[in-house]
């Protein structure tokens, strides 16, 4: 079992950078992969990067590669996306995701991950 809890988010201006974080509890996080998501108003949720317990692997949505890093602290039980360069198609609700043992054919579906945060507000606005 973890418990997951996001913090971070916020109004940010195009251009802007955040890091959010993603704060977990429960034995498993160590050895469980961790992923971020992101819902826009309306839309479905839709993935936004992953990374394997030991943060040797990464993953990233085309969408956002260059501009977004995944990492990890498994001391501190955190994990954490870096966002650079926002822009306004950017703005959603991100949450974190974690679970044990995804093949990585499979981070790209929300219904795979078991765990979920409540997610935390990202808005991208002038």
């Amino acid at each position: 079992q973890v418990q997951l809890v996001e913090s971070g988010g916020g109004l940010v201006q195009p251009g802007g950078s955040l890091r959010l974080s993603c704060a977990a509890s429960g034995r498993t996080f160590s050895s469980s992969g961790m992923g971020w998501f992101r819902q826009a108003p309306g839309k479905e949720r839709v993935f936004v990067a992953a990374i394997n317990y030991s943060g040797d692997n990464t993953y990233y949505a085309d969408s956002v590669k260059g501009r977004f890093t995944i990492s990890r602290d498994n001391a501190k039980n955190t994990g954490y996306l870096q966002i650079k360069n926002l822009k306004p198609e950017d703005t959603a609700v991100y949450y974190c995701t974690a679970d044990a043992n995804i093949p990585p054919g499979l981070i790209t579906r929300a219904s795979s991950w078991d765990y979920w945060g409540q997610g935390t507000q990202v808005t991208v606005s002038s």
